[in-house]
């Protein structure tokens, strides 16, 4: 969402809305100014919030009320007024917030107790974390089971099918069959060869790849280093690289798993699930219909880091399901290498401490993703 704030409209929506956080009550000029050190009146900030409200980032319940958060005002909070290096409006001049990085280490070290257990079964783990989770964030916490796809790779086949286009073939163990149409680089004019002499290398390169390949897993094949391919078949060696490695992502495209649910209990006392209605169709989503809630989220945006997950976040009306549209629902990824294998995240009230909840949920996501060196694929 693109809006441009001032310094001065920024310092008051990241004030509305941290008090709002912490008391669920509609936000007035005079508590922000007993509250908060912004060095301008209460009538100056009753001006600006009255800008907040028109440009749709602050709402009043009643005419008489006070002001709260509108999904677009969590927005603009999440994506602008909470990074890593922002100054805390109320500070001295000097300090950055550290919570991020506190919470991150917070999580690391209760995770990191979990590993040091003589019981290192992956549920056992993944339970833990999800306790851990829920209770570091005070939302509904959930984290997939890990995807099971653990296909073998049978035979390899590079075939020629017409000037420039190879198409790869794969069988797996289970006799399944994945291709891969694919252009080759151009070749200079003076280097390129008759079609009988780019299929006997190209059998040539099967050959080799076979012998490397065969047994192998696809989870291997996504993760594998490719400076390893001798130099005489350095040619081919990109295009394989980057075929291979689509081919067995889109292989492993993820299907549904368990999803474990801890924190049910607590977040359902907020005053924003006091509609009896409101709570049965949650709770229904989590019990019947985690297929759904699954896909959500486990879909990861695109990252610029190539192998990094992000954290999504998905405030109110951004959620498709309709039954969580009131709530907020912040997720990432967990890897096996680069390959995304299962999902972590929390729900909970658009009016939940943002700061906090990324900052478990990427924890948490890293060190179950380093926790996967402990187990085999």
């Amino acid at each position: 969402m693109e809006v441009q704030l001032t310094n001065r409209q920024q310092h008051i929506l990241w004030a509305t809305v941290r008090h709002y956080i912490a008391t669920a009550e509609p936000v007035g000029s005079k508590a922000l100014v007993d509250e908060y050190d912004l060095g301008v009146s209460s009538a100056t900030i009753r001006n600006v919030m009255g800008v907040l409200e028109k440009s749709g980032l602050l709402y009043q319940p009643h005419a008489s009320a006070g002001r709260i958060p509108s999904d677009s005002g969590y927005r603009i909070y999440v994506d602008q007024l909470i990074t890593p290096s922002l100054r805390d409006p109320s500070a001295s001049s000097g300090h950055r917030a550290t919570r991020t990085e506190t919470l991150g280490r917070e999580v690391e070290v209760e995770l990191q107790k979990l590993l040091q257990w003589e019981d290192r079964s992956l549920e056992t783990l993944l339970q833990g974390a999800a306790q851990i989770l829920a209770t570091l964030s005070g939302c509904i916490s959930l984290i997939t089971m890990p995807q099971t796809t653990t296909a073998i790779v049978r035979h390899l086949q590079l075939v020629q099918i017409e000037a420039g286009r190879i198409m790869l073939i794969v069988v797996t163990d289970g006799y399944e069959t994945h291709s891969k149409l694919m252009d080759l680089s151009p070749i200079p004019e003076e280097t390129q060869r008759e079609p009988e002499v780019i299929d006997r290398e190209l059998q040539i390169v099967s050959n080799f790849l076979n012998s490397h390949l065969r047994g192998r897993s696809l989870l291997e094949l996504a993760n594998l280093d490719w400076t390893e391919l001798d130099q005489e078949f350095q040619r081919y060696g990109e295009f394989l690289k980057n075929s291979v490695t689509e081919l067995t992502r889109r292989t492993l495209a993820p299907t549904a798993t368990q999803i474990m649910v801890r924190g049910v209990s607590e977040v359902l006392r907020q005053p924003e699930f006091s509609q009896l209605q409101q709570v049965q169709t949650i709770i229904h989503l989590l019990e019947e219909e985690q297929d759904q809630l699954w896909r959500l989220i486990f879909e990861e945006p695109e990252s610029e880091d190539v192998g990094k997950p992000k954290v999504t976040v998905r405030i109110g009306a951004e959620n498709p399901l309709e039954p969580i549209r009131t709530c907020t629902l912040i997720s990432s990824t967990y890897r096996r290498g680069s390959i995304p294998v299962g999902s972590v995240g929390v729900l909970g009230p658009t009016r939940l401490d943002y700061e906090s909840a990324i900052a478990v949920v990427a924890s948490a996501a890293d060190y179950l993703s380093e926790a996967f060196s402990y187990f085999n694929p």
